[in-house]
C-alpha cells in the first residue's frame, strides 16, 4: 500500500526525519509511536503532501505522493482542527465531505448512523458551529469525516487525545471494526502506548527522526515498548 524509500526532511540543516526504507501493507493498522520531536507528524505531513521531502519520497497505492494527486480519492486523514471548517455546523461539514466523496444526502445520513454511539448525542442537531465545540468534540467530527466514503487509507494523528475515556473505548472498537471488515489500511500516531497497542497490528517507533523499532503486535508488545521508552 505504502512504500517509503530514502525519505528525509531537513530544516535549517537539522534532519528531523530520515527513513531508508519502509513498507506498509494493505489492511494493516499501523501505529507510529515516539517522543515529542521524533518525526511522527512530519512523516504524516509528507505522506499527505502537506510538505515536500528533502530527499526520497513515498508511494501510496502505486502513486508517487509528490508527483500526482491520483492517491487523494482513496486517502483520508484528520491531523488537527485545521482540517475542519469552523463556520460550518457538523451536518454542513459532513454534507461537504460526503459530496467530495460521491455520497448523496441519503447515503451520507445512513453512513452517519454508524457513529451514533461515538457521537454520544453531542454532535448532531446541536445548532453549533464547529469552532464552538470542545477540542474533543471537534476531534469526533474530524475522525468520523475521515471514515466517510469508505477510503482505502485513513491517517489519524493523536486520535485519542482530548477524548474522554468512554469515547476512547468507542473509538478503539470502531477502528478495529473498520480494519477488520473493510480491509482498511489505517495509520495512527499516539503518545498513548496502550491504546496504540490495542488497535494496531504493527507498531513502529521513531527516535530523533529515525526508525528504531518495528514489531508485529503481540501480547508482549506493550511491555516491550514501555521498557524501550523507559531507558
Amino acid at each position: 500500500m505504502i512504500h517509503v524509500r530514502d525519505l528525509s526532511k531537513v530544516y535549517n540543516g537539522n534532519t528531523v526525519l530520515s527513513i531508508d526504507s519502509l513498507h506498509i501493507k494493505k489492511g494493516e493498522c499501523f501505529g507510529l509511536v515516539g517522543n515529542n520531536g521524533a518525526g511522527k507528524t512530519t512523516f504524516f505531513s509528507l505522506l499527505l503532501d502537506l510538505i515536500q521531502p528533502t530527499t526520497g519520497g513515498l508511494v501510496n497505492g502505486g502513486f508517487a505522493v509528490s508527483e500526482t494527486e491520483a492517491w487523494k480519492p482513496f486517502t483520508a486523514a484528520f491531523i488537527d482542527e485545521s482540517f475542519l471548517i469552523g463556520y460550518l455546523t457538523p451536518e454542513e461539514y459532513f454534507y461537504f465531505i460526503g459530496a467530495l466523496r460521491g455520497l448523496n444526502k441519503e447515503q451520507l445520513e445512513n453512513a452517519l448512523l454508524e457513529y451514533v454511539d461515538f457521537f454520544n448525542g453531542e454532535i448532531l442537531s446541536s445548532g453549533k458551529y464547529l469552532r464552538d465545540f470542545s477540542k474533543g468534540n471537534q476531534k469526533k467530527v474530524g475522525i468520523a469525516a475521515a471514515f466517510l466514503g469508505n477510503p482505502k487509507l485513513v491517517v489519524l494523528d493523536e486520535p485519542f487525545a482530548n477524548l474522554d475515556p468512554s469515547t476512547q473505548i468507542r473509538l478503539k472498537k470502531l477502528m478495529i471494526k473498520k480494519t477488520v471488515t473493510q480491509e482498511l489500511t489505517m495509520l495512527i500516531s499516539s503518545h498513548d502506548l496502550q491504546h496504540t497497542v490495542e488497535v494496531s497490528t504493527r507498531i513502529v517507533a521513531l527516535e530523533k527522526g529515525r526508525l528504531v523499532k518495528d514489531v508485529q503486535t503481540s501480547e508482549n508488545t506493550l511491555s516491550e515498548l514501555q521498557a524501550f521508552f523507559a531507558v
